[in-house]
């Protein structure tokens, strides 16, 4: 078909790759002339960035669960694991127990959590409710066990008056970002024990609620 400049200012006749490579500059082009259908076929999931040179760059796609991340200026950023809760696991107890001298007890407050991946950490949080003991100057510790690892301790000072030596009350709480590198059923748990002498310890005195939560964070 011949090329025709119509009177109405209109050109016919011209077909695809008819006009010079780099003819169309931006200022030819109409604000938001270009649409969706109009750019090139990716890859699902990519993400349109500029490289260093300010050129239009793709951000490769990740893996379920992972984040966009700056690698700061001058470079493209990537995907990553960004660190967020996993699952919470929660668990509570009311129970009342007492552990003589400087022997380990079981509190009575539990709970099992499955690691997504062994490269995950574990967010530990406790609070131990309604501690009492037997005579003063002791301390109470609260120990918190990965299965039968002990991973830290707190510890708390009780009240003590001679005539009710067990109606005083006192909380401790514990925290601590563990790593169990396991995807197996893992379980923490608290014990108690009292320090510095032997006097009885106990826990939930009152029947007041403990609670452990355990928050799985991706690396």
């Amino acid at each position: 078909m011949a090329i025709v400049i119509n009177g109405s200012g209109t050109v016919t006749g011209i077909s695809v790759g008819g006009l010079p490579d780099d003819i169309v500059d931006a200022g030819t082009l109409a604000d938001n002339a270009v649409g969706l259908a109009q750019m090139a076929g990716g890859t699902d999931g990519n993400i349109i960035t500029y490289d260093t040179s300010g050129n239009p760059a793709v951000v490769a796609t990740g893996s379920a669960g992972q984040v966009l991340t700056s690698a700061g200026a001058d470079a493209v950023p990537t995907m990553a694991a960004g660190g967020k809760v996993v699952q919470v696991v929660n668990s509570t107890s009311t129970s009342t127990v007492t552990s003589t001298s400087s022997t380990l007890a079981d509190t009575g407050l539990t709970a099992t959590i499955t690691p997504t991946s062994a490269s995950n950490s574990i967010l530990v949080s406790v609070h131990q409710s309604g501690l009492g003991k037997d005579t003063g100057d002791t301390r109470i510790g609260i120990a918190c066990l990965r299965d039968a690892t002990n991973i830290g301790w707190a510890t708390a000072h009780a009240g003590y008056t001679a005539s009710t030596a067990t109606s005083f009350q006192a909380t401790a709480s514990f925290q601590k970002l563990d790593s169990p590198s396991t995807t197996s059923a893992t379980v923490y748990k608290t014990q108690i024990k009292s320090y510095a002498d032997t006097a009885n310890a106990y826990c939930g005195l009152g029947s007041p609620t403990s609670s452990i939560t355990l928050m799985e964070i991706a690396s």
